[in-house]
C-alpha cells in the first residue's frame, strides 16, 4: 500500500524517539479467475440458490471461528471490538497511586494474559508486566516461586496471587481490596519479584560464533577489495571470485576444487554474495561483495548497525517463532484492541522495541528456503507490519508522495542476505513478484535470487494483513503459521465489515476501499469478478443483497484513501 494514485511506485535502490532508537544500535538514515458458472449463477440465481449462499457462509464463518477458538481468540477479540475514539485506545479507569508494585508474568499471544493486563487496567492498576518472551530468563525464577511455569501469573508485592481466574474469585468475593491494601500502603520488598533493569531483555541473546565466521574474516583480509568496472557497470567494494580461491586455497592449504566447495558455504551461509544477487560463488571474474560492503546495506537497512551478525544463524522456523513472539508482544501492550491505534512513542522507549531490534539483527544471514508456505505468509506479514513501525519510530510519519516513496522504498531490512523493503515483501515476496500499482517493473528481476522465496501461489487475502501506518490501512495484528488462512479469511470479512464495503441501493452504488481498486488485478480479471470475489467474505445478507444489483445496472466508487497516521 506504498501508492498514491496516479504516482509512480519507487522501486529503485536508488521526534518523538530518533534519538532513542539511535541509541538502540540502528542506522538512521537512515482466487484464481471466477469460471462462467459463477455468471449464470449469479444471473439464474433464486430463493433456493440465496439459501445455499446463506449456508455456505455460515458454515465457513463457524469453521473459521473453530480455529480461532483454539488459538486465535486474541484476534478475535481485537477485530471484533470497533472503536470510534482517535484518543481513547483502551477501556480504563484513571491510573491509581501506590507505594508498592504488582507484577504480572506473562507470555505472547496468550488470551488468559490478555484478559490479566484488561483487568488491571479497567481498574486503574499500574503493573509491571514481565514477558517471559522478552526476558526467557525470568521463566526460571517464576517457577521457583510458584512451581508452576504457567502463565500469566500476578504478584501483588511479594504476594502469590494467580491468574485471571483468582483475580476474578478475589473480585466476586470482595477479597480484591482487602488484597491490594498493602500495595498501596507499602513499598515492595527485597524478596517481591524486581523490575527489569535496563538491558536485561539483551542478556538471553547468547549466540555461537558461526563456525566459518574466521575464514569468511581471513579471507576479508587478505582479498583485494576495490571498486571494479564490469559490463559498463560501476560495483563498489567487492573482489574477484577467482582470486578469492586462490587465498582460499592457500589458507585452508587445499585445492582450488575444495576451496570453490569452500567458497560456496560461505555464500550459502550469506557472508558475501554475488553483486547483482544473480550468481553462486565460482572460480570466474565474477563479481563479489561482502554483506557490509554493499551501498544497499550501509545506507538503507535499518536492521543494520554497521556490523554483520557474525553468530550461527538460527533455522528460518526458529527465526519464525522469535520474531513472531516479539512482534505479538508489542501488538498486546502498545496497539489498542482493535488494532487501529499504535502507541509510537511508547515502543520506541520499550524493552520489547529493544528485543525486537535485536532479534531484527539476527536476521541478517538466516536462511528462508526452509519455511513452508503458510510460515512464510506469517513470517513476511509479521515482518511488514514490524518494519512499518520502525519506519515511522525512525524517520517519522511520511507526510506526502515523496516521504511515502522513502517509507516504502527507501526502509529496508537485511533479511538472509539480501535487502527487503515494504514495498518487496508487499509484492515481490507476498504477490508472487508482480508489478506494484502505477509502476512498470517488477520488484525482483529473472536473476535476482530473492524470486526463490517468493511466493508461488499468491493470495489477495495478504492486502487485509498488512498495515502501513495510515488509517485507512487494516489494523495491526499479529499471525500464526498454525492459523494463517484462517485468520486471513476473518481478517479480510473484518475488513468489509468495518468499512471496506458499502452499499446504497437506492443509488444502486458500491462503495470500496482505494485498496481494492490498486490492486483490482490481484481479485479477477474484470471489476464484476472482483465484486463476486468480495461477496464470498460478506455478512450473507449483505452478499444476497450485492448479488442481487450485480444483476442489473450498478457503479462502483472508490474512497479516498486516509493517509494519516494511526496514531
Amino acid at each position: 500500500m506504498e501508492h498514491e494514485e496516479g504516482v509512480p511506485t519507487n522501486n529503485s535502490m536508488s521526534e518523538n524517539d530518533q534519538d532513542a532508537a539511535k541509541a538502540a544500535g540502528w542506522n538512521m538514515w537512515s482466487a484464481d479467475k471466477r469460471t462462467e458458472a459463477l455468471k449464470s449463477f449469479v444471473k439464474d440465481r433464486t430463493v433456493d440458490v440465496s439459501n445455499v449462499l446463506r449456508k455456505l457462509s455460515a458454515k465457513m464463518e463457524d469453521l473459521d471461528r473453530e480455529v480461532f477458538d483454539k488459538g486465535f481468540d486474541y484476534m478475535v477479540h481485537r477485530i471484533n471490538k470497533p472503536t470510534d475514539s482517535p484518543v481513547e485506545h483502551v477501556e480504563r479507569a484513571p491510573s491509581l497511586s501506590m507505594k508498592g508494585r504488582i507484577v504480572f508474568f506473562s507470555t505472547s499471544g496468550c488470551e488468559d494474559c490478555r484478559a490479566v493486563r484488561s483487568f488491571l487496567r479497567k481498574k486503574g492498576l499500574p503493573y509491571i508486566e514481565i514477558n517471559v518472551d522478552i526476558y526467557p530468563h525470568r521463566k526460571l525464577e517464576l517457577e521457583e516461586r510458584t512451581g508452576t511455569s504457567s502463565l500469566p501469573q500476578v504478584f501483588f508485592n511479594e504476594v502469590f496471587i494467580g491468574g485471571i481466574h483468582e483475580l476474578k474469585a478475589m473480585e466476586a468475593s470482595r477479597e480484591l481490596d482487602e488484597k491490594l491494601k498493602p500495595v498501596f500502603e507499602l513499598e515492595s520488598p527485597a524478596t517481591a519479584p524486581q523490575p527489569p533493569v535496563p538491558g536485561e531483555e539483551i542478556k538471553s541473546l547468547a549466540e555461537s560464533k558461526d563456525d566459518l565466521a574466521d575464514i569468511a574474516n581471513k579471507l576479508k583480509e587478505k582479498v583485494q577489495i576495490k571498486d571494479r568496472l564490469q559490463k559498463i557497470h560501476w560495483f563498489t567494494r567487492c573482489f574477484v571470485g577467482s582470486e578469492a580461491v586462490g587465498i582460499l586455497a592457500e589458507n585452508e592449504n587445499c585445492s582450488r576444487e575444495e576451496a570453490v566447495g569452500l567458497g560456496k558455504k560461505l555464500g550459502n551461509k550469506f557472508f558475501f554474495q554475488h553483486v547483482l544477487l544473480e550468481k553462486d560463488f565460482q572460480d570466474e571474474n565474477h563479481l563479489y561483495r561482502f554483506l557490509e560492503h554493499d551501498p544497499v546495506v550501509l545506507s538503507y537497512c535499518f536492521n543494520f548497525d554497521g556490523t554483520i551478525n557474525m553468530s550461527e544463524p538460527k533455522s528460518a522456523k526458529e527465526m519464525e517463532i522469535s520474531f513472531r513472539k516479539v512482534s505479538q508482544a508489542i501488538v498486546e501492550q502498545y496497539i489498542s484492541e482493535d488494532g487501529r491505534h499504535v502507541d509510537y512513542e511508547g515502543i520506541s522507549k520499550s524493552a520489547e522495541f529493544k528485543r525486537y531490534l535485536s532479534i531484527a539483527h539476527q536476521l541478517h544471514r538466516v536462511n528462508l528456503l526452509g519455511l513452508t508456505r503458510e510460515e512464510k505468509l506469517a513470517f513476511f506479514i509479521n515482518l511488514y507490519n514490524a518494519m512499518a513501525i520502525h519506519a515511522v519510530i525512525a524517520l517519522g510519519h511520511p507526510d506526502g508522495p515523496l516521504d511515502r516513496r522513502k517509507f516504502f522504498g527507501d526502509f529496508q531490512y537485511l533479511v538472509g542476505g539480501s535487502p527487503f523493503s515494504l514495498s518487496a515483501i508487499e509484492n515481490g515476496v507476498l504477490r508472487g513478484n508482480q508489478r506494484p500499482p502505477y509502476s512498470f517493473i517488477k520488484s525482483f528481476g529473472p536473476k535476482d535470487n530473492r524470486l526463490k522465496i517468493s511466493l508461488q501461489e499468491p493470495t489477495p487475502l495478504v492486502h487485509f494483513a498488512l498495515s502501513c501506518a495510515t488509517r485507512s490501512s487494516p489494523p495491526v495484528n499479529s499471525f500464526t503459521p498454525e492459523n494463517i488462512d484462517a485468520e486471513l479469511r476473518f481478517a479480510a470479512r473484518s475488513f468489509f465489515r468495518e468499512g471496506g464495503f458499502k452499499i446504497d441501493m437506492g443509488t444502486k452504488t458500491i462503495t470500496l476501499s482505494q485498496i481494492m481498486n490498486w490492486y483490482n488485478v490481484d481479485f479477477g480479471s474484470s471489476e464484476l469478478e472482483m465484486l463476486k470475489w468480495i461477496a464470498d467474505y460478506l455478512e450473507p445478507a449483505k452478499a444476497e443483497v450485492l448479488l442481487q444489483l450485480l444483476e442489473g445496472e450498478y457503479k462502483v466508487v472508490y474512497e479516498a484513501y486516509d493517509w494519516s497516521p494511526n496514531f
